[in-house]
């Protein structure tokens, strides 16, 4: 098939996996085109406001979150791949967009599903993630590690909150790694997470970190004790608890957004439903050796789940 890929920018190749730090959505793009190419298919990537020239038809056609991408894209099948809360979708300069075009919608889960507004026109399909290699090698059973919790999300995503609970936690060290090179560099989420990021580093015990290309980031996760996220109400899929649970970690979360929807609570790591449980679990977790053991096991037999072949062989399914 002929498929064109597109996303809002900056420009991102297939193979950029591995080569730098990559945001959730810009890792999904580059492992969906690289997967696309080796499953034989002539695969287009296109990013806003390119003048490359575009054939006039393809067989799938996907814009990633913002339906006025299709205004510039070939005719074909068209499908709008979502990353965020689709309460966006109501706002006029997009809804008009999407009425014209009528994609297939797709989502990310069952917590994302839930925020796409019943009345919008199109077939809908849920479609998961799958971890970045090297995430998706079973990884060996190891030894309890010291007591060095990890964060490795965006900074605008609850580092804030977590730096503040971290000394009642107590115990050990918290490594953040975290902030605007993940996004390219992004200036407006580099003067946004400069405040945060400074008043975690003045935390004792939070130490900050560059984010990492994914293979030096999984060195670094399999000599953690455990991933504490408090989640987003942003979060629709949350591709680093993803990571961290193939990696072995066991997590500690929140239910916010589609966090709670990555881990097996009390199997592979604990949803906390108060603050208050989320300190207990992250002290429990940091000192209990056959606790972390058990989750660690737990987490491992899991394995890393659906490939990014079973990915793209659903979006294949919807031209």
């Amino acid at each position: 098939m002929r498929i064109v890929l597109a996303n809002e920018g900056p420009r991102i190749e297939a193979n950029a996996i591995g080569q730098r730090p990559l945001g959730g959505v810009e890792t999904a793009v580059a492992l969906l085109a690289q997967s696309l190419q080796r499953r034989g298919h002539e695969l287009i990537l296109h990013f806003e406001g390119e003048r490359a020239t575009l054939p006039p038809k393809a067989d799938l056609v996907i814009a990633t979150r913002v339906p006025r991408l299709f205004r510039e894209l070939p005719r074909g099948r068209r499908v709008l791949w979502l990353h965020n809360p689709a309460g966006y979708l109501r706002k006029p300069r997009h809804l008009l967009p999407l009425l014209l075009a009528r994609p297939a919608l797709v989502t990310l889960g069952r917590f994302h599903a839930a925020t796409l507004p019943g009345w919008l026109p199109g077939l809908r399909a849920e479609i998961p993630l799958a971890v970045a290699p090297p995430f998706d090698i079973l990884q060996r059973e190891r030894l309890a590690p010291p007591p060095v919790a990890v964060f490795t999300s965006n900074p605008l995503r609850g580092l804030d909150e977590l730096a503040r609970i971290w000394p009642r936690i107590g115990c050990g060290e918290l490594h953040a790694y975290s902030g605007a090179a993940t996004y390219g560099g992004d200036p407006r989420l580099a003067q946004r997470a400069a405040p945060i990021l400074a008043r975690a580093e003045a935390v004792p015990g939070v130490r900050l970190f560059a984010p990492l290309p994914r293979p030096d980031l999984l060195a670094r996760l399999i000599q953690a004790r455990c991933m504490l996220y408090l989640g987003d109400p942003g979060e629709t899929f949350c591709l680093a608890v993803a990571e961290a649970q193939a990696a072995g970690l066991p997590c500690v979360v929140m239910d916010r957004g589609a966090v709670a929807e990555r881990i097996e609570d009390g199997l592979t790591g604990i949803v906390a439903r108060s603050e208050a449980e989320f300190v207990a679990a992250a002290q429990s977790l940091m000192s209990d050796d056959a606790l972390w053991l058990r989750m660690h096991r737990a987490a491992l037999a899991r394995g890393p789940g659906p490939n990014w072949a079973d990915v793209a062989q659903a979006f294949e399914a919807l031209a």
